[in-house]
């Protein structure tokens, strides 16, 4: 790419420098359209038809300038970066589309994708937290590590993957606009996933900004029963629950080596457990400990 948006590290074109087999240099290759397929796997989901036809308008008239990147499968290629040139290509009516040929791992098939789509702001947050997801899940990548590759802050990263955690409903709200991914932050302070779409539902009627919704946050918090406040990792309940909150908290505090907090109602009959964690590396300890278990 000929224009680098700052703080993206070295950004598309040093990616595409890399692990270079097949491209021959850089040549470009008129390919068949009908013998490319996109990344089933890519990081955006979305595309807007508007913008789409308006980019094939403009094909028509002078054609693609910059060539689609590729990796050959049989004899068929898959789209490593472009697929949206390529999409508009296809409404162009285009035959053949130029292309550079790249021999890529799936990890840096999913790299290409993904730097490709933070540099032109095609990604909305959720797509682009669950692809960070995608790179602590399936390449065992560190947020620091995840951080290098797209070049951004640690901290960026592990807030855009926070989102994750929002209500569904949330989610969908952040991915089509209607709230920014400012307000989603705001409402993971609630656990409760109905009051957290009510909320965002309030900020959509009531156009409210993100330091409207955290004073909102802050009231409903202050405004939680007595009953749910812990101290020490167990709530307010009777004997009974009580010692077996504290004797549940002890037994887990000593397989996670970390502070563990039970929240229940009086009653016992549900609440959740919090598992404390110091760091981001404690984080993916305690989360591998877990996993371990899982399997």
């Amino acid at each position: 790419m000929s224009i680098q948006k700052k703080g993206l590290g070295k950004g598309l074109n040093a990616l595409m420098s890399y692990n270079n087999v097949e491209s021959n240099s850089n040549r470009v290759y008129e390919i068949d359209i009908n013998k490319i397929s996109p990344n089933k796997e890519q990081p955006r989901i979305n595309f807007n038809e508007e913008s789409l036809q308006e980019l094939a308008n403009s094909i028509k008239e002078i054609g693609i300038i910059q060539p689609l990147t590729v990796k050959k499968i049989g004899e068929f290629y898959e789209i490593v970066a472009g697929e949206r040139r390529w999409r508009a290509g296809r409404l162009a009516g285009l035959k053949k589309i130029p292309v550079i040929i790249r021999e890529f791992d799936e990890l840096k098939t999913l790299e290409a994708a993904l730097i490709e789509n933070i540099q032109r702001v095609d990604l909305n947050p959720i797509e682009e937290a669950l692809t960070y997801k995608r790179f602590y899940d399936e390449f065992k990548l560190n947020q620091e590590e995840i951080a290098k590759k797209v070049g951004k802050s640690r901290s960026a990263v592990a807030n855009a993957m926070r989102l994750i955690n929002l209500d569904l409903r949330v989610q969908n709200f952040i991915k089509e606009g209607k709230i920014s991914n400012g307000h989603g932050r705001a409402l993971l302070s609630i656990s409760d996933n109905d009051i957290q779409f009510e909320l965002a539902e309030r900020i959509i009627e009531e156009e409210l900004n993100v330091r409207q919704i955290e004073e909102m946050v802050k009231e409903y918090l202050n405004e939680m029963p007595e009953g749910e406040k812990q101290e020490d990792g167990v709530v307010e309940v009777n004997e009974n629950i009580k010692k077996e909150c504290e004797k549940i908290s002890n037994e887990l505090k000593s397989i996670f080596g970390t502070k563990v907090k039970i929240k229940t109602n009086k009653k016992g009959e549900k609440g959740k457990i919090e598992i404390e964690y110091v760091s981001l590396e404690d984080l993916d300890r305690i989360v591998g400990m877990i996993k371990s278990k899982m399997i």
